[in-house]
């Protein structure tokens, strides 16, 4: 059975790895192009054309899916399936109808929640304690594509954006390997999503911004969901002050949200609308990112101070 496999991602990566160790005819590989990273401004290359070129994988970079220039190089290929994994555009529908076997995405939710580009961020971000992955054969919507193959993920209190991510990234590409043996056997299962949809828009800047007046939980949650980018931020000084490690304390201090009530070199509590978060790790902008220890000799951070404040 050959395959196309799309994918651009560092979550890919696990997938493609997979797919080839087990044999799997991978005809062509197809990511995004490379484009300027980083300070220098450096071309960069995706994480999956990376390891398709060290797989001795054939690559192909186009800027859109939409020509018929683009459909019909990847017919050349003539796959039986095209498998999709983070990949980062939408698939128009004469791709869609290519492959005989149809279009086969790697979802890192349990659909129909939390369908989009931010499912693993937002899973945190909710408060959920369990995501999961999840196969489906690609329609022309949003990830509502009928189910072929899913399986719970658990999250950890220790997790964050980035572990979860790994995690969900192993699982789904074990998933996503049985989806392929079941496919080409004929045996693969087909079901329509069932239950109410909810969504994961891509996060912005914005999104981390901490609202000290919700719950302790919801803004440590924040922190951990928005890791490693765009992170959770506050203001200090009218400074930008980016929150990287933090902790629940379950305690009514009866103060405004966003006031400092503890200093010490353990970490800085913060009242939030119920409860309070302490700051164990931060990062004032231009600076590096510390513990608290190292932060409090060299900036003056009383209890009483409030943050948040810009301007």
């Amino acid at each position: 059975m050959r395959i196309v496999f799309m994918g651009s991602s560092t979550i890919s990566l696990p997938s493609l790895h997979l797919l080839h160790s087990h044999g799997m005819e991978i005809a062509l590989v197809v990511t995004a192009p490379d484009k300027p990273k980083g300070r220098g401004r450096k071309i960069g290359e995706t994480p999956v054309k990376q390891m398709a070129r060290e797989l001795k994988l054939p690559i192909y970079q186009p800027t859109t899916l939409k020509s018929k220039e683009v459909i019909d190089k990847i017919g050349e290929y003539q796959p039986h399936v095209i498998v999709v994994v983070a990949y980062g555009k939408i698939l128009p529908p004469e791709l869609l109808q290519l492959p005989p076997k149809g279009c086969i995405n790697l979802h890192p939710s349990l659909l129909p929640e939390l369908r989009g580009p931010g499912a693993i961020n937002w899973a945190i971000i909710l408060g959920k304690e369990k995501t999961g992955v999840t196969t489906i054969f690609m329609d022309e919507g949003v990830d509502t594509g009928d189910i072929i193959l899913q399986e719970e993920v658990e999250i950890s209190p220790e997790d964050n954006s980035l572990t979860l991510s790994e995690k969900l990234a192993q699982r789904g590409a074990e998933l996503l390997l049985k989806t392929l043996k079941l496919l080409e056997e004929g045996k693969a299962p087909r079901r329509p999503q069932i239950g109410f949809p909810s969504y994961a828009p891509l996060l912005t800047k914005e999104t981390g911004k901490i609202d000290w007046r919700k719950s302790a939980k919801d803004i440590h949650n924040l922190v951990r969901g928005t890791i490693p980018w765009p992170t959770a931020y506050t203001f200090f000084k009218n400074k930008r002050m980016i929150l990287w490690k933090t902790e629940v304390v379950e305690k009514d201090y009866s103060c405004p949200p966003g006031e400092v009530v503890e200093v010490s070199p353990e970490g800085i509590v913060v009242c939030a609308g119920k409860g309070a978060v302490k700051i164990k790790e931060l990062q004032i902008e231009g600076k590096r990112r510390m513990k608290v220890r190292e932060f409090l000799p060299g900036y003056h951070l009383e209890k009483g101070v409030i943050l948040g404040k810009e301007g």
